[in-house]
């Protein structure tokens, strides 16, 4: 049995009957393949169903990987997609721009100490982000995801009507804007821009629009899954700390610790503003008509969430850019780990509560 096999044992159901849920997830880097376990394992239970999927960056991928791999071949086909697509990721390590350039990403080589793996990411990524722009030092704009995404995934089905409905969040460089991406307009493309950051790729180019990693504007965005679709719970995948219990000190400790709260910033307030107007929706007598139909959705929303704990946390951030095979596979092993945890205590209050206080978050 592999390492992956060991953490996917199906559960007892906490619900015999059948439950829709909405599902956003956060971007991370390589971080995703803590989603891909989580993802890996909630695929184990038939009475779950997915009707549409936000996603940001790495979420992003997640969501159309899994989108694809349920119209092959329904649940079967989503967890061998995922998986495929993260060996694909390991694969394709020593491709990436800053590999090819700087000579210090070989992940196939063992090293120790200062020049480790993921301190040779974390030594390519200042030298190249901190004196050149990746037009400068990635001119031909080189992106092996790209080639991954336009391999692994069949865009046309995406668009078909039995798809699952797809949310991918970008950010619009000229003005600082929100573009969600939806089926009829999902892409390679769509996607690459989602993960487009803007200190290591080009950014990415539709419709004469250029636009960088959605996660600066909604990592991931949650406004269209109760807007746009039927279900009452939304279950968020979240790979950045929204607390620390240790104060950054170092140099390198407080340009992480900025990193993680900007890209939480934007779901931490999406979040308290969901909290307060449910708190003010609750408010209202039981048998109000909403004229609104957000307004009525809201009010039926329940909320629930998978978190990374510390131990992902605390691999620190050059992490975030190691793709090496076995780290991906430890992370997917966390993610399935927190499902199945979740599982066995928070999803009994699918269809019945709210598991999360928004205002905790």
């Amino acid at each position: 049995m592999t390492a992956i096999d060991a953490t996917t044992a199906t559960a007892k159901k906490p619900n015999p009957t059948p439950v829709s849920i909405d599902i956003a997830l956060q971007g991370g880097g390589a971080h995703g393949a803590y989603t891909w376990g989580v993802l890996d394992r909630l695929l184990d239970e038939d009475w779950l169903g997915f009707e549409a999927i936000s996603g940001a960056s790495a979420g992003a991928m997640n969501a159309v990987v899994l989108a694809h791999g349920l119209l092959v071949d329904g649940r079967p086909g989503a967890k061998k997609a995922l998986e495929a697509f993260w060996r694909k990721i390991a694969q394709s390590a020593t491709a990436t721009p800053m590999a090819a350039l700087s000579g210090l990403l070989d992940f196939d080589t063992p090293m120790t100490g200062w020049l480790s793996p993921a301190r040779s990411v974390e030594i390519a990524q200042t030298v190249f982000s901190g004196l050149f722009s990746p037009y400068q030092f990635n001119p031909f704009n080189l992106n092996p995801l790209l080639d991954i995404l336009r391999a692994e995934i069949d865009f046309d089905a995406l668009k078909k009507p039995e798809a699952v409905k797809l949310l991918v969040s970008a950010t619009r460089v000229s003005d600082g804007s929100l573009r969600i991406f939806r089926n009829k307009d999902i892409s390679a493309d769509a996607v690459m821009a989602s993960a487009c950051l803007p200190e290591l790729f080009h950014a990415v180019t539709i419709d004469g629009e250029n636009y960088w990693d959605g996660g600066y504007t909604a990592n991931p965005a949650l406004e269209p899954l109760i807007n746009e679709t039927d279900a009452n719970d939304l279950l968020l995948v979240q790979l950045n700390p929204p607390r620390r219990g240790r104060n950054p000190a170092t140099a390198k400790e407080i340009a992480h610790r900025l990193n993680e709260i900007t890209f939480n910033a934007n779901l931490t307030q999406a979040i308290h503003l969901i909290g307060l107007l449910k708190t003010a929706l609750d408010e209202e007598p039981h048998n109000v008509e909403f004229k609104n139909p957000f307004f009525r959705r809201l009010h039926n929303l329940r909320l629930h969430r998978i978190a990374a704990d510390e131990k992902v946390f605390d691999l620190g951030h050059s992490t975030k850019l190691d793709p090496r095979w076995g780290r991906l596979v430890e992370l997917h092993d966390y993610g399935a780990q927190a499902a199945e945890k979740w599982l066995a205590t928070q999803a009994k209050c699918l269809g019945e509560r709210s598991s999360i206080d928004c205002a905790l978050l």
